[in-house]
């Protein structure tokens, strides 16, 4: 639990669903595993899923996903959550929620892609049709906006990481993101979260994405974030290519997650040791990029430190992954 954090169990769940969707009340209930940090997952029955806030900050999100959503899914190029209901604070929860239909499919993992080519043209293109949207009045994407305004919240995760990472390494390519050219375009659509876990696969093909609770308009370039935080190395033209991406939206994409993953791992290495294991994923993926790696005075390139090798013996287990079966992370 998080400070603010709201206690939920299936008892809670059953009430505002028996009192405000009586016609769903008996269909069996069952909490869903997941990473996520902002919401609880239940399966309804077969077909359905609540889906409740966890803190005060998610309850905000079920108004704009349940305005956008429906608007947005005929555009794009892969399903995306399909809203029944939302129901209204009441019955012992103090927030809006939301019924969903059920998507099957697999979550990706970062490292464990049989075929990542295909993949990785399905991400970019789902990248590349929201930039094609033209609905007027969106609001502001969670990371729509200049990469410069993380800069404090990441300088501060690297002071925390010192000793856990190459924090000199991680600093020097975090101040190359910040010098890339600024996006100077009209404000574009994005996701502004696309995690592993917000994603869903049937073989080596993206089926679905899932939590648009950050979607708005802004500067896409944090879209890009899946090149690091899921692709490997050599996927991520072929993602590029289809998102559209130039070398400026590129480096701001990767400063986008490297600060994701610097801000996650100290709050999480121990509490969530799947969204840890991913940070890490990420530090290293940028740091050991070609074109990002920063060098030492003699050009040797710098070599992040694993998590791992930085954890006590005794206390591996705890900064170590773990499987999931989470459909998000929301």
């Amino acid at each position: 639990m998080r400070p603010g954090e709201f206690p939920i169990d299936a008892s809670l769940v059953r009430r505002p669903l028996a009192a405000q969707f009586p016609r769903w009340a008996e269909l069996p209930l069952k909490r869903f595993p997941s990473a996520g940090t902002v919401n609880a997952l239940y399966r309804l029955g077969d077909d359905l899923t609540v889906r409740l806030p966890r803190i005060e900050g998610g309850a905000e999100d079920v108004a704009r996903e349940a305005h956008w959503v429906p608007r947005l899914a005929p555009l794009l190029p892969a399903a995306v959550p399909e809203i029944l209901a939302t129901g209204t604070p009441g019955e012992g929860y103090p927030w809006p929620w939301m019924v969903q239909r059920w998507l099957d499919g697999e979550p990706p993992r970062a490292g464990r892609l049989s075929d990542p080519l295909p993949l990785a043209a399905d991400l970019g293109a789902f990248v590349a049709a929201l930039r094609r949207v033209r609905l007027p009045d969106g609001p502001t994407a969670y990371r729509g906006v200049p990469l410069s305004t993380a800069d404090a919240m990441t300088r501060a995760a690297l002071d925390e990481l010192r000793g856990t990472i190459d924090t000199s390494a991680a600093t020097a390519a975090w101040e190359a993101a910040l010098a890339a050219p600024a996006w100077t375009g009209p404000p574009t659509w994005a996701h502004s979260d696309l995690m592993p876990g917000n994603l869903l696969t049937r073989g080596d093909r993206l089926d679905a994405v899932l939590d648009f609770g950050t979607v708005g308009v802004g500067d896409p370039a944090c879209d890009l974030i899946p090149a690091w935080n899921l692709l490997p190395a050599e996927a991520r033209d072929t993602f590029r290519r289809a998102a559209g991406a130039d070398d400026a939206a590129w480096a701001r994409g990767r400063g986008w997650a490297l600060s994701m993953a610097l801000i996650q791992l100290p709050d999480y290495r121990v509490t969530n040791p799947v969204i840890a294991a991913n940070a890490e994923h990420v530090i290293h993926a940028v740091l050991t990029e070609a074109d990002a790696r920063p060098r030492d005075t003699n050009g040797t390139y710098i070599r992040i430190r694993s998590t791992l090798e930085a954890c006590p013996r005794t206390s591996r287990a705890r900064c170590s992954t773990r499987p999931t079966s989470s459909t998000s992370v929301s």
